[in-house]
């Protein structure tokens, strides 16, 4: 009660503020839409139906007013989200599932950018008669799980794959730079062949010029685009620093997501472990093994966000607010977890999916985002409820079965839906496996995607199993009995 009264004092001093001509009227929304009493009101605005399958991204345009998704359906939607309707979806030429789908700012929204379990980067073009035309721009050795666009260009954007590439494009040439091959660390500082597979890259508000890359293992690197010719003449590994918790070097985890602040602070997500964010300072230089231990201990340590659990898929992280004042991840739980980005105060936790949210995404202007997990939908959320809505009361509940199952590396619940969903992706794998063998033309042939993706789905790391060991521990969990949940 005390902190609801607070909560009403805060909001209504802000508005008196503004009536009374103490609060600049730019000022005046960023604050009430920072404000914790507005986070509190976040409730569930609706669902948008369309996809047939999985959706595993979603993406709002640079105004806000159109929201795009991509899924394991193959196919790329536009919504109206306001109206929660649907305006129109094309088939975007990919062999396998879309993980990533971006609207090219200044473009009326008539370009779109997408990447795929296919290894594709391909572009949807908008005609004049509301066809899509849709090519290939670039390929890669393996799953593309991200691209990120530089702030404000109609043209310039990124990848990363899992073969450790990143890859430029600009939509002028319709062409692709390959900028360089990660690059595992090594003791002597010298090149090295081991290959950082890549599930995340980002590029830096506040200055375009650098973008961070994090995947196979605990360094999230920063680049200088400036450093890497862009005639490939130059394709040296070479980062400008380094970020990772101290007590994570030379640990067994890898990253999944990224993201950026305003004010170029770096928020980094790991696969069954926490996320932290970093200040510029707090980095580690260019060669991170060959910094002392000592001064190593001097850096300033991350904030730290727990209570989640991410371990069963790539999940993204992002900032939420005006001013970035929130962290929010979803969570293998189903849950939906909003922090204080100053203090990681849990102040939210939502029922987002039946079984994984994996990617949220926030409004460019407004307090508002969308998510989206293992069902078909995509979820939008607004502060709209008519009282305050705290956290609930099992939340320590739940974050000690995430806490437990991350000490433990247990498989979480999984339930027929779940289940369904891999033996989905194997069975999609195989007929996409088969239709690139018959047209090598257009796409190369991944010799390995098909074994990789159910044992990843299942949190199996490179090398423990197979696709078929894979299958065999799934359904000797049905059988036995012998996962959380059961099958009725």
């Amino acid at each position: 009660m005390e902190f609801r009264g607070k909560v009403l004092r805060d909001e209504f001093t802000e508005v008196f503020k503004r009536e009374m001509g103490f609060s600049r009227p730019r000022c005046f929304p960023r604050r009430i839409s920072a404000s914790e009493g507005l986070v509190k009101r976040i409730t569930l605005y609706g669902k948008l139906n369309g996809h047939k399958e999985c959706v595993n991204t979603v993406e709002f345009n640079s105004i806000g007013d159109v929201l795009v998704s991509g899924s394991d359906d193959k196919h790329v939607i536009f919504w109206d989200w306001a109206a929660k309707r649907k305006t129109f979806s094309y088939s975007s030429g990919h062999l396998d599932n879309i993980f990533q789908a971006r609207i090219m700012p200044f473009t009326d929204d008539r370009k779109v950018v997408t990447s795929s379990c296919d290894g594709q980067v391909r572009l949807g073009l908008v005609l004049e008669n509301g066809q899509v035309d849709t090519k290939r721009l670039g390929k890669h050795q393996g799953r593309v799980y991200k691209l990120d666009i530089e702030p404000g260009s109609p043209h310039i954007f990124y990848s990363c794959g899992e073969d450790g590439v990143v890859q430029h494009f600009d939509l002028r040439s319709n062409s692709a730079t390959k900028l360089f091959h990660c690059s595992s660390f090594t003791e002597l500082n010298r090149q090295s062949w081991n290959s950082i597979g890549l599930n995340a890259i980002v590029i830096d508000p506040r200055n375009p010029n650098y973008f961070a890359v994090g995947g196979s293992d605990e360094y999230a690197r920063v680049y200088d685009i400036r450093k890497h010719q862009l005639d490939s003449s130059n394709s040296l590994d070479r980062p400008v620093n380094t970020f990772c918790p101290h007590h994570l070097v030379g640990a067994d985890v890898h990253i999944t997501g990224l993201a950026y602040s305003k004010t170029s602070e770096l928020l980094v997500s790991y696969n069954d472990e926490l996320i932290y964010l970093f200040q510029k300072n707090m980095g580690m230089g260019p060669t991170p093994l060959s910094v002392p231990p000592e001064e190593l201990q001097k850096l300033e340590k991350p904030q730290v966000y727990s209570g989640h659990r991410n371990s069963q898929t790539v999940k993204g992280v992002s900032f939420f607010g005006p001013t970035d004042d929130y962290v929010l991840s979803g969570s293998d739980c189903g849950h939906i977890f909003i922090w204080k980005k100053k203090d990681a105060k849990l102040v939210r936790l939502m029922v987002g999916d039946k079984q994984i949210v994996n990617h949220l995404v926030s409004h460019p202007y407004m307090p508002i985002f969308a998510s989206c997990g293992i069902e078909n939908s995509i979820k939008l959320w607004i502060p709209m409820a008519d009282g305050i809505l705290s956290v609930p009361a099992d939340a320590e509940k739940i974050m000690e079965s995430n806490k437990q199952g991350r000490e433990d590396h247990s498989l979480i619940t999984l339930t027929p839906d779940v289940i369904m969903h891999v033996l989905r992706l194997q069975r999609r794998q195989a007929t996409a496996y088969i239709e690139r063998r018959y047209d090598r033309a257009d796409i190369e042939n991944d010799d390995e995607e098909e074994e990789e993706e159910v044992a990843y789905l299942l949190g199996f790391s490179d090398g423990e199993a197979s696709s078929e060991e894979g299958l065999t521990v799934l359904w000797g969990l049905i059988f036995l009995g012998g996962y959380r949940g059961g099958i009725s």
